[in-house]
């Protein structure tokens, strides 16, 4: 999988950095999955996170991560209360510097920006896998789905047969609840290539915030519903490490 060079910007120290990480890891990359492996987690760095601010067109955080009916899927409430407070949605003063309608990861902090006028931006908590850290560098949102399917390549299936189920030859594994794409999916090209990085959703709302065994870049259910109605397809991305704390 190529790594993405944007030659419109001189390429900073931190870049060069980055790039070299991101070209190291590259093999490691093989397909998004959030089923369980049983894999240690890791705390995300501790931040002491500042008072969330909501905007008005949210309401508030009781309703915003309340139970969802949608597309015929009952999608459960998340207990708010054990989510740590940065990683509930809200607006923050923008720390990417990227032009508004931007998708920055830092996956430093476990945070996905969309960067807004006026200097803000709304900030999701994310979990991260080892996918997630494997590739970093500037693409778009090529295409998006609500409840995709999930098909995990031959090379995760040579690991896991039991997949083989799941493979294309076989249709892939059905949209819903249990599916390791969640609610939705955004897919992520680079120059015109699948990078098989997607930010999507999840029903494990405990890993957020978490980098565990497996999966891209996870969302709540509740989350991805919402940025995925604030994002059209060709919607330029940032992945990268190190923004700070906001």
């Amino acid at each position: 999988m190529p790594t993405f060079i944007d030659s419109s910007r001189p390429l900073s120290r931190r870049g060069f950095l980055n790039l070299a990480a991101a070209s190291a890891a590259t093999a490691a990359l093989s397909a998004c999955s959030t089923v369980s492996g049983g894999g240690q987690f890791v705390e995300a760095p501790q931040i002491v996170p500042p008072t969330p601010t909501i905007d008005p067109a949210f309401g508030d955080y009781v309703s915003m991560y309340g139970p969802v009916s949608d597309e015929g899927y009952e999608v459960p409430g998340i207990p708010i209360k054990k989510v740590k407070p940065q990683f509930l949605r809200q607006v923050v003063a923008d720390p990417t510097g990227e032009r508004p309608g931007t998708l920055v990861v830092d996956t430093s902090t476990h945070f996905l920006y969309l960067v807004r006028e006026n200097g803000e931006a709304i900030r999701y908590g994310v979990g991260l896998g080892r996918a997630g850290f494997a590739w970093s560098g500037r693409a778009v949102i090529q295409w998006k789905r609500k409840w995709p399917k999930w098909t995990p390549p031959d090379d995760m299936i040579g690991r896991d047969p039991k997949l083989e189920k799941y493979s294309v030859r076989n249709g892939g594994m059905a949209p819903g609840l249990n599916n390791p794409l969640g609610a939705r999916a955004l897919y992520i090209f680079q120059n015109n290539e699948d990078t098989l990085y997607r930010v999507h959703g999840s029903p494990e709302w405990w890993t957020i915030g978490k980098s565990v065994s497996s999966g891209c870049v996870r969302l709540m259910n509740q989350d991805i519903m919402d940025l995925y109605d604030r994002v059209p397809s060709k919607t330029p991305i940032l992945v990268t490490s190190g923004l700070g704390m906001a």
